[in-house]
């Protein structure tokens, strides 16, 4: 995002802003002169955001499993011009172990809070705002073990349309990210580096993603006022192959 952004003097509330993405996102639209809400579940991480942001912002603690939560999130907000959702809770592993509050969890950061997002501050948007959600290829490329992560995402794409013709002219979209290298692999630790390496060697585009090219994608989703309930890849063509 660059400091010539129609972001200037925005506000932009950034959902998951303590996460590895969320702070990437927050960071570039605060450079680019926008003044952030930084929600999520833990303070702590949002602090830590708020630290390293060159402009104003708000901390505002929110849970999406929770919709008085979400309705309170809504008060303390008030009039608003974009909302950006990178929240997720994974619940992943074989279909026979998995446990039904996990799966609850997962549907409530990707499908049900975006939904309740909605219903409760599409109210207070600006009349160009527009609210951009984060999806997933694992929708498109299901997996042994990834079933309810391809559910959510699956679901949330739909959920965007949906929502781009009920709250309209508020626009709805999802950026839907593959593997991309923001700090989330770490924990392979050694293996991290081949693992990344195989994803590029099949992958269309022959390269893992960047945090940066998140952050374009939802800055497209932002900027143009033509595009809504539509699901931007970001991906490299990973789900093709």
């Amino acid at each position: 995002m660059s400091d010539d952004s129609s972001l200037k003097g925005r506000r932009l509330v950034v959902v998951g802003a303590g996460s590895h993405t969320g702070r990437a996102l927050a960071k570039a639209a605060s450079a680019a002169g926008a003044d952030l809400v930084l929600a999520g579940p833990d303070p702590r991480k949002l602090e830590w955001t708020a630290g390293e942001l060159s402009g104003p912002s708000e901390v505002l603690a929110v849970d999406l499993a929770d919709e008085q939560s979400i309705a309170g999130l809504a008060a303390r907000v008030g009039r608003f011009d974009h909302l950006v959702s990178t929240a997720a809770m994974p619940a992943n592993g074989p279909l026979r172990e998995l446990d039904a509050a996990d799966v609850q969890r997962a549907f409530s950061a990707k499908v049900i809070g975006p939904l309740l997002l909605a219903k409760h501050l599409a109210g207070q948007v600006s009349e160009s705002g527009s609210f951009t959600f984060f999806s997933g290829v694992a929708a498109w490329r299901p997996a042994p073990g990834r079933t309810v992560m391809a559910t959510t995402n699956g679901a949330l794409a739909f959920l965007v349309q949906a929502l781009a013709v009920e709250i309209a002219p508020v626009r709805v979209n999802a950026v839907s990210p593959g593997i991309v290298d923001t700090g989330s692999w770490d924990g392979l630790g050694a293996d991290k580096e081949a693992f990344l390496r195989g994803v590029a060697e099949r992958n269309p585009a022959r390269r893992v993603g960047s945090t940066e090219d998140l952050v374009k994608a939802v800055r497209y989703a932002i900027d143009n006022p033509y595009v809504t309930g539509t699901v931007l890849h970001v991906d490299g063509g990973g789900r093709l192959v």
